[in-house]
């Protein structure tokens, strides 16, 4: 088991994965396999920091170079276990649909905090202690053998507001999350869209979900960005 823990971490590295965990997905009704994978890439640094007054087109390419990426990483992901004789589910941007609620069946977040990469911040976005939120997420779900990393199940947000503070829709509230909370919440999703997308439609001329001001100014990120 530990042998093929290893080899399979290594792998996801080398496919450019920079954080990787495995999680008990056994107690979420939602998981298809008992198993779950998350991986995180970093959001480049010169990206993170050049979006101070908001999205900026590399950010934006950026933004669909990343889930590119992670779509590679979690299907070259998939094709390792199979080889290795196990169930496998990549969970690409084509697998997962997001509906009219801007929710998915099983969002990567989920895996990511069952597999310890960070907790949910008060932006909704997951944070990790390396890169903060500066991440994006993709998952696999498996039945191989993997030895599971411990959940991280409490914010460490604390009284940290900068977020809150920050953000032009004014969709957090400040409340600090907790496992089998709803993201509603603590957040408004909606207000957050519709915000977004009219400021990405200024800055980088595409009407899309794009701000980022959230992960900009939170502390956890400000140690990478200034690493």
């Amino acid at each position: 088991m530990k042998e093929i823990d290893s080899e399979f971490k290594t792998f996801l590295c080398k496919e450019g994965a920079s954080l990787v965990g495995f999680a008990d997905m056994s107690c979420i009704p939602e998981s298809k396999l008992p198993i779950g994978v998350a991986i995180a890439v970093k959001l480049p640094a010169d990206i993170v920091l050049g979006i101070h007054d908001g999205p900026t087109k590399a950010y934006y390419e950026a933004y669909f170079a990343l889930n590119e990426k992670l779509n590679q990483i979690v299907s070259r992901g998939a094709t390792f276990l199979k080889g290795h004789g196990y169930e496998a589910l990549a969970q690409t941007t084509t697998a997962v649909h997001t509906n009219e609620e801007h929710r998915t069946v099983l969002p990567h977040k989920t895996v990511a905090t069952r597999a310890g990469l960070g907790w949910i911040g008060k932006s909704a976005l997951l944070v990790t202690e390396v890169f903060g939120p500066a991440v994006r997420l993709s998952s696999i779900l498996t039945n191989a053998p993997l030895r599971c990393d411990e959940p991280i199940t409490v914010s460490r947000c604390g009284s940290c507001n900068e977020c809150t503070i920050a953000c032009p829709s004014q969709a957090i509230s400040g409340k600090i999350w907790k496992v089998g909370m709803d993201r509603d919440e603590f957040f408004n999703s909606y207000a957050c869209r519709e915000k977004a997308r009219q400021i990405a439609k200024e800055k980088v001329g595409k009407e899309i979900t794009l701000c980022g001001k959230c992960f900009e100014v939170c502390p956890y990120a400000s140690k990478y960005l200034n690493t």
